[in-house]
């Protein structure tokens, strides 16, 4: 037996309670928020923000506009229990609706319009329903074993007052567990919620079914098909999801942002809110952000140009013509400002600037009060005035590279990596210029992370991950590091804006807090900051991109291509499959027996980690756990006192 009523459609001239919540780190409230609500308030009679966490001033100047009630709450439950704070603090009041939306954050819209599919499910007599759902998946891929239920994504639910009024409906959110975690979340309500009201007797639709797109959640999968059949919403999961399980589903971010933009979604939207969350090398892989630029000129606008000046930061004299040659490939006319360590390296370059005869701005060489930290002080200490100035709309940072320790080959290419992907000539050069001129949300540009020659792969954060985060906090960079390598101009030659850099370039930088000539290593200031432009963009909402010659990734990638194959020879499934495997077995070491024992350890007994590094502290035993590695599992255990 089942208490539903006989559902109904939406009446004509109905009203609609929309309940969205909202989540920041910062307390503010991303442009994307009000872009939304302005298109649901159109839909709504009442809309009620629910805030997890604080709200700046800020905030709420945005938020108020586009809503009829703010309602600031504890951030704990996620959005599960938000939804459930605003039901309770509506009371009684509901019944003044005929709809109630649950929605939140996770999601990018109005595509277009609401209106069509608003106006397409008021017409079906349901109890609820839901905007994409989700197919039944036995296993669960949450837990590995029993079965996800099929259910209505949670991101968008909308119930009729049939529902909403029932004792099902009150009993349910009156036993609404606890939800810690996000897969709490998951497991305790999204994938239950639809199974427990229609077990009920509550009928459910979909605006946009599974088993129409063809994948068992378009949300993520099919996101682009999505868009297509009319969704005006467009999820942030695609963007933000492990960029090795979107390959393994072949799921192209950058063809979704071309689809979006295509039907007229306002993209800087997406990119401020992308580069503020998301940690970078995640969001460039996943959005495909890399632009291989053609060598003809395309895109470039000359009746728009952007002032713009060349730092140089010259060490080495003999390589000025070679610089100024890559930096006259910019179009219209530049300034030029040149740092160098010493007054006799000056006299080099004006006379080598005299010779050329520069007749694209001003110039003008400084002579460095000290060279600890090279082209990084260079940067923000010595040019610091010109790039506060406001003079300038772009900046172009070189500097003289040979890195002659390791070697010609890798000397050479590591210099022709940064110029030709940069500044490869007038063309290619008016090609990069342009995507600042099409982009104003455009921070930074640089060319892909160097590997030819350098054990980078796996190690891009070397040992100065900590050191990063560490003045990250000082400076009040709360975009997520990335987790093995950031995404950094490595060489630290970039194009950018100079406001995308105001929080370095504001900060007080003194030549002594580089440590002398002998710091500029790994876990050093200048090499913590050679990792840091792209986050210190993303903080003010500015995206960056990298940028390539074809010639320079036929290169990288065939390179790549060869490396990546000969890794994965030995190690069984599809990459994300073979990355979790050897992550989860830990580092191999020198691939002694200890370092072995360790990896079957964590492989096959993860709960007895912490134990075992305390037996393995011993000498004595790590012959005994070596060969009780090639035992059956009872011998091991013996060893272990298991």
């Amino acid at each position: 037996m089942t208490e539903a009523a006989v559902p109904v459609v939406f009446p004509v001239g109905g009203r609609r309670l929309v309940v969205y919540v909202v989540w920041d780190r910062r307390g503010g409230v991303e442009d994307f928020v009000p872009f939304a609500l302005a298109g649901l308030r159109e839909q709504g009679s009442r809309v009620l923000v629910v805030v997890n966490g604080s709200l700046s001033e800020e905030g709420r100047a945005k938020l108020e506009p586009v809503s009829d009630e703010i309602l600031v709450r504890s951030n704990a439950g996620f959005d599960i229990w938000a939804h459930k704070e605003a039901l309770d603090h509506v009371g009684e009041s509901i019944a003044e609706f005929d709809e109630v939306l649950l929605t939140n954050d996770t999601w990018f819209g109005p595509v277009g319009s609401f209106g069509p599919v608003l106006d397409r499910m008021a017409g079906r007599p349901v109890h609820f329903w839901g905007m994409t759902d989700h197919v039944r998946q036995e296993p669960n891929p949450f837990t590995g074993k029993g079965v996800l239920p099929y259910h209505l994504q949670s991101f968008w639910i909308a119930v009729r007052r049939e529902m909403f009024l029932s004792e099902a409906w009150r009993r349910y959110w009156a036993e609404l567990p606890e939800m810690p975690t996000y897969f709490d979340a998951v497991l305790k309500h999204e994938a239950v919620f639809t199974e427990v009201f229609a077990d009920a007797g509550f009928t459910h639709d979909v605006a946009y079914p599974a088993a129409e797109i063809g994948t068992k959640n378009p949300s993520l999968y099919r996101a682009e098909a999505l868009l297509d059949a009319g969704c005006p919403i467009l999820k942030r999961r695609p963007f933000l999801q492990w960029p090795p399980y979107l390959d393994r589903h072949a799921v192209v971010g950058r063809w979704t942002l071309e689809k979006a933009a295509e039907l007229g979604y306002p993209m800087e939207l997406f990119w401020q809110h992308a580069a503020r969350t998301i940690p970078p090398k995640d969001l460039n892989t996943d959005a495909a952000a890399l632009e291989v630029l053609p060598d003809a000129d395309v895109s470039y606008d000359p009746a728009h140009p952007l002032r713009t000046v060349v730092l140089a930061h010259i060490f080495y004299v003999e390589m000025t013509d070679e610089m100024l040659d890559r930096a006259d490939t910019l179009p219209g006319g530049y300034d030029l400002v040149v740092t160098t360590p010493d007054t006799d390296r000056a006299e080099g370059v004006r006379e080598a600037i005299r010779r050329r005869g520069h007749a694209r701005g001003e110039v003008e060489v400084r002579v460095l009060e000290s060279n600890d930290g090279r082209d990084q002080s260079a940067f923000l200490i010595a040019c610091r005035d010109v790039l506060l100035s406001g003079r300038y709309d772009l900046f172009v940072k070189i500097h003289s590279k040979k890195t002659p320790q390791d070697g010609f080959n890798i000397g050479r290419h590591f210099k022709e990596q940064q110029f030709l992907n940069l500044l490869d000539g007038p063309g290619y050069t008016a090609n990069l210029v342009a995507l600042f001129q099409r982009e104003p949300g455009l921070g930074l540009v640089f060319p892909p992370m160097i590997h030819i020659g350098y054990p980078t792969l796996g190690r891009g954060w070397s040992v100065n991950k900590e050191g990063a985060q560490a003045l990250c906090d000082e400076l009040g960079i709360r975009v997520p590091l990335d987790d093995v390598s950031p995404l950094a101009p490595f060489g630290s030659m970039y194009i950018g804006r100079p406001e995308a850099l105001r929080i370095l370039l504001e900060h007080d930088w003194t030549f002594a807090d580089f440590g002398g000539a002998e710091a500029y290593r790994d876990g050093g200031l200048a090499h913590i900051l050679e990792r840091l432009p792209v986050y210190a963009a993303g903080e003010l909402g500015y995206h960056v991109r990298t940028v390539a010659t074809a010639e320079y990734m036929a290169l990288s990638h065939t390179t790549m291509d060869f490396l990546l194959d000969e890794l994965s020879a030995t190690t069984p499934g599809y990459a994300y499959e073979q990355i979790e495997l050897i992550r989860k077995a830990g580092f191999v070491g020198t691939g002694s027996a200890r370092d072995f024992a360790r990896m079957y350890m964590r492989v096959n007994f993860p709960g007895t980690g912490a134990r075992l590094r305390s037996v393995m502290a011993s000498p004595s035993i790590v012959g005994k756990v070596a060969r009780a590695v090639r035992r059956p599992r009872t011998a091991l255990r013996r060893v272990l006192g298991r």
